[in-house]
């Protein structure tokens, strides 16, 4: 398999910050990447920082004065990464409630409707209903919306799907945790966000937008939610994102059988 992603974005400094990029595909066991990340003030080089997390996700640090930044990312990715490594510390963070994923707030109604599923039957059920609760348009949630405010809005983007997804399987104490990644064949093109749940010994992906085949996806960062998983934090100064332009291709576009497990690779 051969991806191509790329992600522009140009931003503007009006008061001196430092700069957190979560662009970059995280490089797994089984995937080649050639990859190119710039980032420039009115047309001069940042100098760049790259600090790893503990799951994989790569962060470029740098710091901008007031102008003009332009970061630009490209990577071509080919073959297909092995399994997610499981952490035992992993499966314990990533079943507790979180910012964005009250999975306390939201027992009682994962209960009333997924009580007594296990394993791929319940991945099955949680995003089928998830699927259908939600009606999915663009600009319908604020980026600080939860899983709860989700639920009761009955709509959102991406973001607010895995949300709901990672609140309930957590909630019956199902290991979730969101993924941000490069997503060939979503439209619009975006950056993409799916839930990643631990059954059967490992790591499998739950979209219940079904927006894009969830072989293809490409990993950028993972974490609890969203709150880790930004393309983009901001540290002091003041700064507004003026563009932002995503591709991902694949040489060869896969069917998603939903029935189907699958891991991201």
């Amino acid at each position: 398999m051969r991806r191509t992603v790329s992600a522009a974005m140009e931003l503007d400094v009006t008061s001196a910050s430092d700069l957190v990029m979560a662009v970059t595909v995280t490089p797994l066991p089984g995937l080649a990447v050639d990859e190119q990340l710039t980032v420039t003030l009115d047309g001069a080089p940042l100098e760049l920082e790259e600090l790893t997390e503990a799951t994989g996700t790569r962060l470029h640090l740098a710091h901008a004065d007031v102008g003009r930044v332009a970061i630009r990312y490209d990577a071509t990715v080919e073959g297909k990464a092995g399994p997610a490594p499981v952490d035992d510390l992993d499966l314990i963070a990533y079943r507790r409630p979180s910012r964005y994923c009250e999975s306390d707030q939201l027992l009682p109604t994962a209960y009333a409707e997924f009580d007594g599923l296990a394993g791929k039957d319940l991945l099955d059920a949680v995003s089928s209903w998830v699927g259908a609760q939600l009606r999915y348009i663009p600009g319908s949630s604020k980026p600080t919306d939860g899983a709860t405010e989700t639920l009761l809005a009955r709509q959102g983007v991406c973001r607010d799907y895995a949300h709901l997804v990672v609140a309930l399987l957590r909630a019956l104490d199902v290991p979730a945790r969101l993924v941000a990644v490069y997503a060939p064949g979503l439209d619009p093109m975006d950056f993409h966000a799916v839930a990643e749940a631990y059954i059967e010994g490992g790591w499998h992906v739950v979209d219940a937008t079904t927006l894009a085949p969830r072989a293809s996806l490409l990993r950028i960062a993972t974490g609890r939610d969203a709150a880790d998983t930004a393309f983009l934090t901001t540290i002091g100064g003041s700064v507004g994102l003026r563009t932002l332009t995503i591709t991902a291709t694949v040489d060869d576009l896969p069917y998603d059988d939903v029935t189907e497990l699958v891991q991201l690779g």
